[in-house]
């Protein structure tokens, strides 16, 4: 998740007065996504499978800071 502006090869959500921006392609392959908000950060699911072991971060890549 980064700031970025929209180009004719992304989608556009005015989501409660946050725009979201999704490259189409991606959007194709990741579908179903869902972003939530849990007061200290967000919270990102979709349809992509990364296997029953990935926890995000702290496997082997050396910790988050």
């Amino acid at each position: 998740m980064a700031l970025d502006e929209p180009k004719e090869t992304d989608n556009v959500y005015d989501i409660n007065g946050f725009k979201f921006i999704i490259d189409k392609n991606f959007y194709e392959k990741a579908k179903p996504v869902k972003i939530d908000f849990l007061g200290y950060g967000f919270k990102i699911t979709s349809g992509i499978d990364f296997g029953a072991s990935y926890s995000g971060c702290g496997d082997g890549c050396g910790g988050c800071g």
